[in-house]
């Protein structure tokens, strides 16, 4: 259907005596409309009119099925097939669209006192690079209902050490804690809810939610809009701080949300109470609940086994621990910096926490004991083989103890000088340095060598021929010279 508009030029152009596959391509359109255009008398627009649909027929039951139950339309099409119906499923959802619109909910608007309520949420960005892997990018956030101030804080886990490490941080930044903290049903704070019944708190949050002095109120099930406060917070720092931000490093997006708290997302003028949440977070702040004194420890407890090697497991890293300790049942308290292992309530290694994956890190000093137990077993044997030497080794074994010296040293070196000479060599020299009481693997070396170029005894000089080396001529000395200078003084 054309309008108007492009009958007036249809109408021109042919009068300029252009073609009508020349007109089609000006006009963009089907040679055949321009043709049919073209031969009218006048332009007469069409009129909207009712086109006979198969669902016709049907249309008055489907309205009566909908005002007595709220079928779907898979429903709705399925009743109407029983009833002859042959057409097709989307014109059947179409028209109940149509008559049915969807309905929107309508919520209340929630009014909180200065100090009473909190809410928190976790929300996801993407992933980050952490050493040669890469990790979900998660951040926590905090929002005090009454002024909107707000804390976040950027991790790579949503485990509970990090879910208690945060709000522990988010309690420090406000100096106190609210009456109440509204979470949603997530396993860190809820552990079951069936309806008509209380939520069964987690242990370990609601020990931590006792000591800071606040109540934990969870939202209905499906009923996140109750804390619609903190989701649209989630949502303002999404689009605000996030967008269009490539963090290339994980240590460089927690200063950067710091510095953004404090210059923009908490002195801006909120759009809901038209005022910034700095300005209303003075007059809260008296209000919030003083923290204690000793910070809660927020550890997570297990219970693991080292491996043969003397590891324990923790998302897919390898930490070591004493080697004593291999294949041993220990408890291993887990915080988002550290790990700290246990045996019988002692610690026996701590760790920094890797989020890197598949990593081996181990504490220089955890195979000492091992090394010690084989170097020892190595020197069991190097003795034995010393002992051998000589039936008066053990009498020089026990004169190096007494000198105090480092006897497995002078032992090594010794049986090492057994292999570069023969046995009874140095079995000799053994028996010679006592002796002499030369308790030393240097004597024993130094008897060795001077015995190697001094093996044959020393005979008597014989000369053959006397007349020529023992009748020697010797000119008398002339004294004149002195004689002569004595007489010219």
């Amino acid at each position: 259907m054309i309008d108007y508009e492009q009958y007036c030029r249809i109408r021109t152009y042919r009068e300029e005596g252009l073609t009508t596959g020349q007109i089609a391509k000006k006009l963009d359109l089907d040679p055949r409309t321009v043709s049919k255009w073209m031969d009218s008398s006048g332009f007469q627009q069409r009129l909207p009119g009712h086109r006979p649909s198969k669902l016709d027929p049907f249309k008055r039951d489907i309205l009566g099925m909908l005002e007595r139950h709220p079928y779907s339309a898979a429903q709705v099409f399925q009743k109407i097939r029983e009833q002859g119906f042959d057409g097709g499923y989307t014109i059947v959802k179409d028209y109940v669209r149509k008559v049915r619109p969807r309905k929107h909910k309508a919520y209340l608007k929630l009014n909180f006192a200065a100090g009473e309520c909190a809410q928190v949420d976790w929300g996801s960005y993407g992933s980050i690079a952490v050493g040669s892997t890469r990790r979900r990018l998660s951040f926590f956030v905090m929002v005090l209902c009454y002024s909107r101030m707000m804390y976040a804080e950027f991790t790579v886990s949503q485990t509970m050490e990090h879910f208690l490490g945060c709000h522990q941080r988010a309690l420090q930044y406000f100096g106190g804690s609210p009456s109440r903290i509204m979470v949603d049903n997530l396993k860190s704070a809820v552990l079951k809810r069936v309806t008509g019944r209380a939520p069964v708190f987690n242990p370990k949050y609601l020990d931590f939610a006792n000591q800071y002095g606040f109540t934990i109120v969870p939202c209905g099930v499906g009923k996140g809009n109750e804390k619609g406060i903190v989701e649209n917070a989630v949502g303002y720092i999404k689009k605000n701080f996030l967008a269009g931000l490539d963090p290339g490093d994980f240590k460089t997006v927690n200063p950067a949300v710091v510095h953004w708290l404090e210059n923009i997302a908490n002195v801006r003028n909120h759009g809901e109470t038209r005022k910034r949440p700095k300005d209303m977070f003075a007059e809260e702040s008296a209000l919030l609940h003083r923290l204690p004194q000793e910070p809660y420890d927020i550890g997570t407890i297990t219970r693991v086994r080292a491996t043969r090697q003397f590891r324990i497991t923790l998302d897919t890293n390898r930490y070591s621990v004493p080697a004593e300790y291999g294949s041993t049942g220990l408890t291993m308290k887990i915080y988002p910096d550290r790990l700290c292992i246990y045996h019988d309530n002692k610690l026996i290694a701590r760790h920094t926490r890797s989020y890197d994956r598949y990593q081996d890190i181990e504490d220089p000093d955890h195979p000492k004991a091992l090394l010690q137990q084989r170097r020892k077993a190595r020197d069991q044997k190097m003795l034995m083989r010393f002992l051998t030497i000589s039936s008066n080794s053990e009498r020089y074994y026990r004169g190096l103890v007494e000198k105090k010296l480092n006897v497995m040293h002078h032992i090594r070196q010794i049986v090492g000088l057994s292999e570069i000479y023969s046995q009874e060599q140095v079995a000799r020299a053994i028996t010679d340095a006592l002796e002499f009481r030369a308790f030393s693997c240097d004597y024993i070396a130094n008897l060795l060598e001077q015995r190697k170029y001094f093996t044959q005894p020393c005979g008597a000089l014989h000369l053959t021929r006397a007349s020529d080396l023992l009748e020697l001529e010797i000119r008398e000395p002339d004294i004149t010279v002195y004689t002569g200078k004595e007489n010219n003084e």
